[in-house]
């Protein structure tokens, strides 16, 4: 059993958890993803490593609260128990020998993105990130990438905090202010990620984007998470989750990664009447 030792609302709708889970943390790598069981009936879900500490043998996931095992698992609180938590899988992120990278981060990708640039910046690389949010109130890990980063430009859809627009406009920016970036390396909802490569591409920037938020089974047997790289067909959750972002098909991903919307809504609505019923 892999007991929660921190549990804390980020948001309204994200929440971290520190896990205490010694033989994963000993060998995740940023870019990883490990895959949690709430309960002994719960649903078996991927979700990326936040941040690992192999002294502590603590294991940090974030996520969001969209669907009934989401919802199972924040339920949970401190010194309870989750039933799995298998890892690390998935490839890790190659961020050896990068010198300047922008790391560019989508609302709760930020979660993923950071780990990545605090392994940019042990190893000496020079880090720009971008991190977008639709508005105040939705904000995560702003200090944490101040921690990690020589700049840290913050970017809200409505201007609440931060610069007003979109990750494009201030990578652009960026990029126009004269910095030649090794990588750009994006993570976040499907649409941003692929305006950024759009960019990136006029521009000759390699990109690497992460294909973690199509992943449903993480071992390759569902094949929920095919994807076409290159014009060739690829499992996200075991050839990446990172790929080179110029040649992925993103109108193809959005598509499949909404096949499973009504499902989850129906999932979400079983979750709430359980819950409803253990209160009373």
């Amino acid at each position: 059993m892999y007991k929660i030792l921190e549990k804390k609302a980020l948001n309204p709708t994200v929440t971290k958890m520190v896990i205490e889970a010694p033989l994963v943390a000993r060998k995740a790598e940023p870019g990883q993803f490990i895959i949690f069981r709430a309960s002994e009936d719960g649903e078996r879900v991927p979700l990326t490593i936040a941040d690992y500490d192999r002294e502590k043998g603590t294991v940090t996931i974030i996520f969001q609260i969209v669907g009934g095992a989401t919802m199972e698992l924040n339920a949970l609180n401190e010194g309870e128990c989750l039933t799995d938590f298998v890892g690390p899988l998935g490839t890790p992120s190659h961020v050896e020998g990068l010198k300047k990278v922008a790391v560019v981060g989508g609302g709760v990708g930020c979660a993923i993105a950071y780990p990545i640039a605090k392994k940019l910046h042990s190893l000496g690389a020079e880090v720009h990130a971008v991190v977008g949010f639709r508005n105040k109130d939705l904000v995560i890990l702003e200090d944490e990438f101040r921690a990690v980063s020589e700049k840290l430009v913050m970017m809200t859809d409505d201007g609440s905090y931060g610069e007003k627009g979109v990750v494009t406009n201030a990578l652009e920016a960026l990029i126009k202010e004269g910095n030649q970036y090794d990588e750009v390396i994006a993570i976040g909802p499907l649409i941003m990620m692929k305006f950024v490569c759009k960019l990136t591409k006029e521009y000759g920037i390699k990109t690497i984007v992460s294909m973690n938020p199509i992943m449903i089974d993480g071992t390759g047997m569902c094949g929920g998470c095919r994807l076409t790289v290159g014009g060739k067909t690829k499992f996200a959750c075991v050839d990446g989750p990172d790929f080179d972002g110029h040649e992925v098909d993103f109108d193809e991903a959005m598509h499949r990664g909404g096949m499973y919307r009504d499902f989850e809504a129906h999932a979400r609505e079983a979750e709430c009447n359980l819950l409803k019923k253990e209160v009373e």
